[in-house]
């Protein structure tokens, strides 16, 4: 991709559009530290990733306490479950007390509806649910900027909506939020801004809806 620039201030939520092949996926890679950039630069909450590799040690963890990615698989371990899942940052990144650390993983889980399922495998859990402890454990962190990949790809309308909610209220919370979505109802629900990508290039950019400036 070449020649992609876009800022985005707390408490915003963009959607990346396009179609498939068009770079969303690879731009919120880039921003989260997994994918290398052959040039420019990516500032998030002033940690500052330019080309040449990928960031390592220290600065690879302050980059993850400033940024949660949700996979569009969840990626949850398999043999955890919910609660563990949640507290695995904290306990082994931050240093967090066992007791602490769960303590805040519960208060996540019951804040995104899924506290029952506290002690729930990944196998036992619905797809929508997967995905609220995904997110749980993106934000257990604190990070200023959430980054989501097709988040509503196994979802049904009702859970659409529902996460729809969820995102607009971490937003209104002063988190800085960027999803990847296919789904054109969606940003239309949540989003402030879309751009819609093709070829790695920004081939339009404006809020979803409004007198001006409208991009569908």
């Amino acid at each position: 991709m070449t020649g992609l620039t876009f800022s985005a201030d707390r408490g915003i939520l963009v959607a990346l559009m396009g179609p498939s092949g068009s770079g969303k996926t690879t731009v919120l890679r880039a921003m989260a530290g997994l994918e290398p950039i052959d040039a420019g630069t990516i500032e998030i909450d002033g940690i500052v990733l330019t080309h040449g590799g990928l960031p390592r040690g220290a600065r690879r963890r302050e980059l993850h306490r400033r940024v949660g990615m949700v996979f569009q698989f969840h990626h949850l371990f398999a043999h955890m479950d919910a609660l563990r899942n949640v507290t695995l940052a904290l306990v082994h990144v931050l240093h967090q007390a066992q007791s602490e650390a769960e303590s805040r993983a519960r208060q996540l889980l019951n804040a995104l509806g899924v506290g029952a399922r506290a002690h729930a495998f990944p196998h036992e859990l619905s797809g929508g649910e997967a995905q609220r402890v995904a997110i749980a454990r993106a934000l257990a962190m604190e990070p200023p900027l959430l980054l989501m990949d097709e988040p509503t790809a196994s979802l049904d309308p009702a859970r659409r909506s529902e996460l729809a909610a969820t995102l607009r209220a971490l937003a209104s919370q002063g988190r800085t939020i960027v999803i990847a979505t296919h789904d054109t109802d969606f940003a239309r629900a949540c989003a402030d801004r879309v751009l819609v990508l093709d070829g790695g290039r920004i081939v339009r950019e404006g809020p979803p809806d409004g007198s001006t400036g409208k991009v569908f």
